[in-house]
């Protein structure tokens, strides 16, 4: 059970999470492959192996108030809120109360999206065995998984407004240097949102942002990967016009820019950044 009361619609539209969850991924697939060993499940005289997900041996229960580090999300009608906790995904009336739950088990789930029409979410999972992108109607009857293969880290997806293409932050390796991905709902591989050229070659964008109308798409950008003894700036808002193909910075801060989000009506955008040891928007 979990049991968050009275939570503020206006973090809740601003705080979200762009971490990789490349660490927990890893975990859940070193199990399998350990397993591989003589004897083991799949091993020479071992039993064949189980495919994912994996069978839970132990449940864990708990209560809580309170949660970091959260991915969420607030419904186009403005009354319900869905956000990822310990892996699982729960929605809740924005005004606080019970939470209810749309995944469980071993997976880890994260990062949801609403439709637009309110119907669905977008999010990340490894259930697979690695990082992909799935939606799931919200009465869960449908659950579709839109990438292949375990071998990317999918970070931020967002639907586009016509509820037509998923647009995801997409990557190989342990720190990649992400590209925004456009993915058909309807099925279907996708393709880059921003053509690849010399000058966005080493581009690193993350957290898209669509305009109501689909024309722009907001993102936070860097060139280069991410490495140790970083110095400020790192991430400056930037923004893609999809009719000219044109790529607009945005912003200049020295603490960096970065998680744009666009007002429903499209006069306001707001994103975060950092002052001395804090992040603020």
């Amino acid at each position: 059970m979990t049991d968050i009361q009275n939570p503020s619609e206006t973090m809740l539209r601003l705080i979200a999470r762009i971490a990789p969850l490349s660490a927990i991924a890893l975990g859940l697939v070193a199990a399998p492959l350990a397993a591989q060993a003589p004897g083991g499940p799949g091993g020479p005289g071992g039993p064949p192996p189980k495919p994912l997900p994996l069978e839970a041996k132990r449940k864990a229960e708990f209560t809580t108030t309170k949660g970091t580090w959260i991915s969420l999300d607030v419904s186009p009608d403005g009354q319900t809120i869905v956000f990822d906790l310990l892996g699982d995904l729960y929605t809740m009336p924005i005004g606080g109360g019970k939470a209810t739950p749309l995944t469980t088990g071993l997976a880890f789930d994260g990062q949801p999206r609403f439709s637009p029409d309110g119907k669905s979410i977008v999010f990340v999972s490894d259930r697979s065995g690695g990082d992909n992108v799935y939606t799931m109607t919200l009465d869960k009857r449908d659950t579709t998984q839109l990438t292949q293969g375990n071998g990317n880290q999918y970070v931020s997806p967002e639907w586009s407004p016509d509820g037509k293409y998923i647009v995801v932050a997409r990557g190989g390796g342990s720190f990649p240097t992400s590209k925004l991905h456009l993915l058909p709902v309807d099925g279907g591989a996708g393709f880059p949102l921003i053509p690849p050229t010399p000058q966005t070659a080493q581009l690193k964008t993350l957290g898209p942002a669509f305009s109501p109308d689909g024309r722009y798409v907001w993102f936070a950008a860097r060139s280069g990967d991410w490495h140790y003894n970083a110095i400020f700036p790192q991430y400056q808002v930037g923004r893609y016009d999809r009719e000219t193909g044109t790529i607009t910075q945005l912003t200049g801060r020295y603490g960096s820019a970065f998680r744009p989000a666009v007002s429903p009506d499209g006069k306001w955008l707001t994103y975060a950044t950092r002052h001395e040891a804090n992040t603020g928007t």
